[in-house]
Formats: C-alpha cells, sequence, structure tokens
C-alpha cells in the first residue's frame, strides 16, 4: 500500500513526498526548504535509518513504523513557531484515537484506547512513549521561519532501553500500516494547522491540549540541564511552558526538561 494524504489534506494544498527508505524525513525537509521549497509538504517512509529525537538522541524506525516530516514556511517567530508542537500533539492523538477505534470495528475488540500527551513533546499510551515530534527551524530569504515537524510513531516494533518504557500500536492490539496512520494524521494535521493559525489560535489548542496532558494536577519532576524541579504539574502557559507549582504556591515556568511523573518524580529518579 502506497501512502496518500487525506482528502482534507489534499483538497487543502498540501503535496507529499513518500520514500521507501531514508535517512530521516526531518534533514530531507530541511535540505528542501534550503533549497527553496516553501510547502506546506509531508515527507514521510516506513523505514527511518538515521532520525533522531530530542538532545540528538537517535530515533530509528524499523521498516512498518511511520517516521513523517512537515515542511510550513511562515511568516513567524521562533517563539510562537515552537507552540506548533503543540499543534502536532493533538493531530496526532486525533488520528491515533480514529484509526484505534476503525481496527477495534474490524476486530470486533474494545474500542476504548486512550492516548495523552506528554509535554513537551510525546504521546503515551498509558505511561508508555508511543510517539515523538522534534520541531526544527531556520531562518530562509524573505524574513520568514522554515519550520519542520518530524513525528515519529511505533506503529509494528518500539525501542528498549529508552529513558521512558516504549510501546507500538501492535503491542497495544492495534493493527493498523502506517499508510491508513499517515491518511488520518494529515488529516488532523490540516486541521489543527488551521486553528493554531500562526499561533493566533494557541489560546485553543492549548486548552485541547489540556484536555489530553499526562500527568496534570500530579507529582512532576523535571530535569533541565543539571538541575531538577519538582513540584505539581499546574498547567502550561500562553507560551507553552510548563507550570511547576511548588508546595509553597510558587508558580516556575519551564521552557525545556525531561519530565518525570508519580513514583519516578516522587523519587526523583531523573
Amino acid at each position: 500500500m502506497a501512502f496518500t494524504l487525506g482528502p482534507r489534506a489534499k483538497s487543502a494544498g498540501y503535496r507529499l513526498a513518500a520514500f521507501d527508505q531514508i535517512g530521516s524525513t526531518n534533514a530531507e525537509a530541511m535540505a528542501r526548504a534550503r533549497d527553496g521549497e516553501y510547502g506546506p509538504m509531508w515527507f514521510v517512509t516506513s523505514e527511518q535509518t538515521a532520525g533522531r529525537g530530542r538532545r540528538h538522541r537517535p530515533w530509528v524506525a524499523p521498516r512498518g513504523n511511520l517516521a513523517s516530516s512537515i515542511l510550513e514556511v511562515i511568516d513567524v517567530s521562533p517563539a510562537v513557531a515552537a507552540t506548533l508542537g503543540f499543534a502536532a500533539g493533538l493531530a496526532l492523538e486525533t488520528a491515533l484515537q480514529k484509526v484505534s477505534i476503525e481496527a477495534s470495528l474490524r476486530s470486533a475488540g474494545s474500542d476504548d484506547m486512550k492516548y495523552s500527551l506528554k509535554w513537551p513533546n510525546d504521546v503515551l499510551a498509558g505511561r508508555q512513549k508511543l510517539a515523538g515530534i522534534l520541531l526544527e527551524a531556520e531562518a530562509v530569504p524573505g524574513g520568514r521561519l522554515a519550520v519542520v515537524v518530524g513525528i515519529g510513531t511505533n506503529v509494528v516494533a518500539a525501542p528498549e532501553g529508552t529513558p521512558t518504557p516504549a510501546t507500538s500500536l501492535a503491542k497495544l492490539g492495534v493493527h493498523v500500516g502506517a499508510e491508513d496512520l499517515f491518511a488520518e494524521l494529515s488529516d488532523a494535521w490540516a486541521e489543527s494547522r488551521g486553528i493554531w493559525d500562526n499561533g493566533r489560535g494557541f489560546g485553543e489548542i492549548r486548552r485541547r491540549w489540556l484536555e489530553r496532558a499526562a500527568g496534570l494536577g500530579q507529582p512532576v519532576a523535571v530535569q533541565t540541564g543539571t538541575a531538577s524541579v519538582e513540584g505539581i504539574f499546574d498547567t502550561i502557559d500562553e507560551q507553552g511552558c510548563l507550570i511547576v507549582r511548588k508546595a509553597d504556591g510558587h508558580r516556575i515556568p519551564i521552557s525545556a526538561g525531561d519530565v518525570y511523573f508519580g513514583s519516578a518524580a516522587s523519587a526523583g529518579a531523573l
């Protein structure tokens, strides 16, 4: 089965470059931007050999998993562009819910699979990581910003030995192809991207994201470089920073870091 855009994505003018195998969809998308491609354009494969996640961690997608990147060239500041990651999380959660329900109907199983969004860029099934999102941005001629949003999803296999235990759709009993998931993702992205509206609609994106947030109101520990901050996950603010509420009520905004919930947070297992 070949990768295709969903009908909503097609009508919105998105284009697609699909690969049987590639080193990194993010790297390909940014290279095209440097060569003058302005998008919006998807780059997608079911086998990625040299991908990367946050903090330059490797992200390899064995055949059957989904590695996808969307290139958007937009007239916003880097700080505003960073909030696009929350729209990406919403889009992926929407797509995962849809394919999970459809897979359940085909197998006459339960359709109560739930996913949550872990700040800043993961999608979880239970406490296990199912997908990750990586944003990269570079200035291009004309004063605009080339933003690449990479979305990697464990469809058939999950890596072992990761900081957060990982799972796959197959392990969860959701039997779906990467191509079917991508079609739904491309449509869900078109919707979320429209709501985000170059940052003007981040308030609505934020509201929806918080409805799906993992660990909201629970103990959290955030590793920020060599320091750690512990408290209660209170909310995310209008810039997308995670707000940790300390025991004395003081609220600390955090713009980047690795998040640990529950017993791991309480024990300071960072």
